[in-house]
């Protein structure tokens, strides 16, 4: 009762916006019709492109799915080789209340392996060894059936802990029916992650699969709305994706790969060395994104990335910040920087290969960011230079927009949806593409999420001072060239 009187407000505010605007103001607003005018045309390219996904997602989850799934569990049935499954574990400052559960699904979904499993955590500390250690023998595991390896490794980051795992991982000799999940120490596994993915390595052509996401988040709130609203978005876009066999990222908490790719000595070497050269920013060697790495190793290579929407991970999710905004913005600076470093040059490898439509989402990717600040700028800069009634027709607009997107988010995924969902929608939309923006003038600025500020002010070298203004100044630059274009369309008339 309490949520359908909170929609009903919702409404009752966006009919409230529209009736502050007065009456005949669209044809008798000479100043707000170029305004209108971009919005307009902007909003038809944007909502095909999200109505095309749309339906791509429902087609490829209803229809071509449980077909596609089918065949291959007919060939996995048919087959008499052995699949072998290899973990890859990776655990940095992960809480032992968290470390408990997650390595307990680890061993619970190699035990279900039919062929047998080998498992590699790697860890920084002692205390989580041992931890490990315990669980594993508390489960008793047929260690005939389930090895176990443990890395203890210096805290040197990430893709290093990645990659002297995959070459400890090497040293098994996989063979190219075997597959390898790579997993987070903070991440529940499936069960029957072993089942659901080895028949899908029967088609020779598939080199990685990545599974729906969920989020175990505390109290509630706008953090745990955003992140559960995040991964029922990722769930739509990664459906339509899956239509054409080519996911866009291969998400570091939990996806499954071919072994003998996982252990190739270049696949590896993208894991713990990759790196861009920018003409301007030098040699910008990436510490995070590591999903992203493995993904273009893969589309460089010609193999495709499937995703399967009826097998779900789970991941403990913190927030990393005292405040949801301050929370939100760090994390989305870490993905976008991603994103970024990596779609450039995705882009530049041309469609022929990867399929037209996998290479137009790429480049949606980069330019999308540009396209969304048209719409509130054109707003703000009319209400200052033509009439400030733009500003309530604006809001109802976007009001009952992103209503309408969240309405269908949650029922492509069979739930209903808080009233906060339409704003962190909008929010996450501007504040991300505000974000997208200011990464891609500066790709070299990477940090992972749980690393801290530091306790002492650092010092930079001239050298790179420079490069700091020398990107506030490219950034600047191009969003005075954007605020030129919209204030010349929004005087046309």
């Amino acid at each position: 009762m309490f949520m359908a009187l909170t929609h009903l407000a919702y409404f009752s505010v966006a009919i409230l916006l529209l009736c502050a605007v007065p009456s005949g103001f669209l044809g008798d607003s000479q100043g707000a019709k170029g305004t209108i005018l971009v919005i307009g045309a902007l909003g038809a390219w944007r909502y095909s492109w999200a109505i095309l996904n749309f339906s791509r997602a429902l087609y490829f989850k209803a229809r071509v799915y449980p077909r596609w799934r089918t065949r291959r569990d007919e060939r996995f049935a048919l087959s008499t080789a052995k699949h072998h499954c290899y973990f890859m574990v990776t655990s940095y400052m992960v809480d032992q209340d968290v470390t408990l559960p997650v390595y307990r699904s680890i061993f619970k979904a190699a035990m279900a392996a039919r062929d047998g499993a080998t498992i590699v955590a790697s860890v920084v500390d002692g205390m989580d060894e041992r931890l490990i250690k315990d669980i594993y023998r508390a489960m008793d595991i047929d260690t005939s059936h389930v090895k176990l390896v443990i890395d203890r490794i210096k805290s040197d980051g990430k893709r290093d802990a990645m990659q002297k795992a995959l070459r400890i991982l090497a040293s098994f000799s996989p063979t190219h029916n075997d597959i390898m999940v790579f997993v987070d120490g903070d991440t529940l596994v499936p069960e029957d992650i072993w089942a659901r993915s080895a028949p899908v390595f029967t088609d020779p052509r598939t080199g990685a699969l990545t599974t729906d996401e969920a989020a175990i988040i505390g109290p509630d709130g706008l953090f745990k709305d955003w992140f559960r609203l995040r991964f029922n978005q990722l769930q739509v876009m990664m459906c339509s994706m899956g239509l054409s066999n080519r996911v866009l990222t291969l998400t570091g908490r939990m996806s499954v790969f071919r072994a003998d790719l996982s252990t190739d000595p270049t696949f590896v070497r993208a894991v713990g060395q990759d790196y861009l050269d920018h003409w301007r920013l030098g040699r910008v060697n990436f510490l995070t994104g590591d999903d992203k790495s493995t993904w273009y190793w893969l589309l460089t290579h010609g193999f495709e990335t499937a995703y399967l929407p009826d097998v779900q991970s789970a991941s403990y999710e913190g927030q990393p910040r005292d405040t949801f905004f301050d929370s939100a913005k760090t994390l989305m600076v870490r993905w976008f920087g991603n994103m970024m470093r990596t779609n450039g040059r995705a882009i530049r490898l041309g469609w022929k290969d990867m399929g037209f439509f996998t290479w137009w989402s790429i480049l949606d990717q980069r330019v999308s960011c540009w396209t969304t600040m048209v719409g509130p700028a054109s707003v703000i800069i009319t209400a200052i230079l033509a009439t400030p009634f733009v500003i309530p027709l604006y809001l109802a607009w976007v009001m009952m927009t992103r209503y309408t997107f969240c309405a269908y988010i949650a029922l492509f995924n069979k739930e209903w949806f808080p009233v906060t969902h339409p704003f962190v929608l909008y929010f996450g939309q501007i504040t991300g593409a505000m974000i997208k923006t200011f990464v891609l003038f500066r790709l070299d600025r990477q940090k992972w999420t749980r690393q801290g500020g530091g306790g002492t002010k650092q010092v930079v070298a001239l050298y790179d001072r420079i490069k700091m203004y020398e990107s506030t100044a490219h950034h600047t630059l191009a969003y005075g060239w954007l605020l030129l274009a919209i204030t010349f369309l929004n005087t046309l008339e």
